[in-house]
C-alpha cells in the first residue's frame, strides 16, 4: 500500500491500513518513514489484535507471557512474502500477547507439512506461530497462569478503534510493534530461503534500512 499511501499522507491525513500494511518489510518501513517526516498518525492491524481473551493476555489476565501459541489460515499470495497475506492475523495476535523484543526467527513444518514459524524473544520467551486452515486460535502461558488467545471475535472491536484514532490521531498500536511484527514475517521468509535456519530480526531491518 505505498504507493496509496504517499498521497494520503501529503496531504496530512490520518491514515488506518488494512492487512497487509505493504507486500514487503522496505515499504512498511518507507511508509512509517514518510508519515514521521509529514507528521502524520498512521497505523495498520489485523482485527485479530482485538479479541477478547487476546486483548485481555496482553493486559496482564495471566502475568508476563512466558510462552505463546497461535494459528490461523495462510493463504499464499504470489506476490508478497507467505505470511504477509493471511498468515498476518495468526501473527497479529502472537504479537499482541508476547509483545516487542523478539530476537530471532526459525522457520520450519508441522508433522502434516503446514507452516510452522518459532521466535525468541528476550529473555528466553518463546511465541510459535502456525499455520492452520481450519481456523483461528492459540494459547498463552504466563507467570499466572494460561489462557486461550487468537480467536475472532468480529471486526467491530477494531473499526472502534479506527473510529477513535481519527477523533485523536492517535495511534493504537506503535509503529515499533507494527514493524516488528513485518520483520518477523520477513525473516520467516529468509529462514525458509535458507533452508530453515535462525535468522536474526535485526540483520532483516538492517538489510531493509530500518530500525526499531
Amino acid at each position: 500500500h505505498l504507493e496509496q499511501a504517499k498521497p494520503v499522507i501529503k496531504a496530512h491525513k490520518p491514515l488506518y491500513i488494512d492487512k497487509p500494511m505493504a507486500g514487503s518489510l522496505k515499504d512498511v518501513l518507507e511508509i512509517f518513514r514518510l508519515a514521521k517526516q509529514a507528521n502524520v498518525p498512521v497505523f495498520s492491524s489485523s482485527s485479530l489484535r482485538y479479541g477478547k481473551n487476546t486483548q485481555a493476555a496482553r493486559n496482564g489476565s495471566i502475568g508476563k507471557v512466558l510462552r505463546a501459541e497461535t494459528w490461523s489460515p495462510c493463504h499464499i499470495e504470489k506476490t508478497h512474502p507467505d505470511l504477509f497475506w493471511y498468515g498476518i492475523h495468526g501473527v497479529e495476535s502472537l504479537f499482541t500477547v508476547m509483545g516487542t523484543g523478539c530476537e530471532s526467527v526459525k522457520r520450519g513444518t508441522t508433522d502434516d507439512g503446514r507452516i510452522e514459524v518459532t521466535g525468541t524473544w528476550s529473555g528466553g520467551r518463546v511465541g510459535i506461530y502456525r499455520e492452520d486452515p481450519k481456523g483461528y486460535g492459540g494459547k498463552a502461558k504466563g507467570e499466572n497462569g494460561e489462557s486461550p488467545v487468537g480467536a475472532y471475535d468480529g471486526y467491530h472491536p477494531l473499526v472502534a478503534e479506527i473510529i477513535q484514532f481519527f477523533r485523536t490521531g492517535l495511534a493504537p498500536v506503535p509503529a515499533e510493534e507494527t514493524i516488528e511484527i513485518y520483520a518477523f514475517m520477513e525473516a520467516a521468509d529468509e529462514s525458509k530461503r535458507l533452508g530453515g535456519a535462525e535468522v536474526r530480526i535485526a540483520d532483516v531491518l538492517k538489510r531493509d534500512g530500518g530500525t526499531l
